[in-house]
């Protein structure tokens, strides 16, 4: 063989190595730093502000961990607002845009918002900025009708803020909490039962959809607020069936168990004039939280269940955040 077809040789055979490079997934190498937002308040409830990294012990199992970064209740958040478009909101859009505005208000000046609506669509309306003009304008355009698309806007909101590397991260979700698959999901769940044992029949912790968001949510550290629209609570149903009650109840529990499990806190908006101070809330919960970060001494990726305890050195003081995270 010629010393040139020899080369050409070579390069098709390079070629085709980059080509079958790019034709794969990129790798993705997940960090096992675990973040942590702590809130830490006194025996009246008085958030406490002035706690710095040698205040805080963190245990993983029992076993005492080594705190590798701090920052303080005063450092920045990014936040991602995401705004229920689906057809249930129509008759109260401009209450909970209201309610918004307030939310973004009470936000610190150096706290970056993105807004993201969701119906049939999950949209992006503005992404990380500090603007408030930019912010108050994505909230006015909101718009929409159809599904609700809660976990899979979860999901959005989660790979924005993968982004915001090393910033404090959190979601704050207005929603009835009606997820239309996970309806679906339950409703097939129910169809063969009696009336009779429809009633707590539904296991709300075990969805899919959820268990994805809580490990991402995980992953980045995320802490999820979200606020409960009075259209998705089963005590307002008029004349439901049980079936009918059974899922909006257990809607209603994923919602909670999303706020537990990122350490956020579950609002339920029982009156609609109620939703601009239950946002300004949330804006005030977030000031007074620290993060704390550690590389857990247990490396093992097994899947199990990790429980997480946080302390302070004043045994007068409460420290409240996750309680945990599955190793995966």
């Amino acid at each position: 063989m010629s010393k040139l077809a020899l080369i050409l040789a070579f390069i098709c055979v390079l070629s085709a190595g980059v080509m079958a490079q790019d034709d794969d997934e990129p790798i993705r190498v997940e960090s096992t730093l675990v973040r942590l937002n702590v809130g830490v308040v006194d025996q009246s409830g008085n958030p406490i502000l002035t706690l710095n990294k040698n205040n805080f012990s963190v245990y993983e199992d029992g076993v005492k961990q080594q705190i590798t970064g701090f920052q303080p209740s005063s450092a920045p958040f990014s936040v991602v607002m995401i705004l229920d478009m689906s057809g249930s909101t129509v008759s109260f859009r401009q209450v909970m845009k209201q309610a918004a505005y307030r939310f973004v208000s009470a936000l610190g000046p150096d706290d970056r918002v993105a807004v993201v609506e969701f119906y049939d669509k999950i949209n992006l309306r503005n992404d990380f900025t500090t603007n408030g003009k930019t912010i108050f304008h994505s909230i006015d355009a909101a718009n929409g009708r159809g599904k609700t698309q809660f976990f899979k806007a979860l999901n959005f909101a989660l790979q924005k803020l993968s982004n915001e590397k090393d910033r404090r991260r959190a979601i704050i979700v207005l929603s009835d909490g009606i997820d239309t698959d996970a309806q679906d999901h339950d409703r097939s769940a129910l169809l063969k039962l009696d009336d009779a044992k429809v009633p707590q029949a539904l296991d709300p912790e075990n969805l899919d959809s959820m268990l994805r968001v809580l490990q991402r949510s995980d992953q980045l550290g995320v802490t999820i607020y979200p606020l409960a629209l009075p259209t998705g609570n089963p005590a307002k149903l008029a004349d439901p069936t049980p079936r009918q009650y059974e899922m909006y109840r257990a809607a209603r529990e994923r919602m909670k168990f999303v706020a537990t499990r990122t350490g956020g806190t579950f609002r339920s908006i029982d009156h609609l004039e109620d939703m601009g101070r239950l946002y300004a809330e949330v804006a005030a919960d977030m000031r007074t939280l620290y993060t704390v970060e550690y590389q857990p001494s247990n490396d093992k990726r097994d899947g199990k269940w990790r429980a997480i305890q946080v302390t302070v050195n004043d045994v007068n003081l409460i420290a409240r955040s996750r309680t945990g995270y599955f190793a995966k």
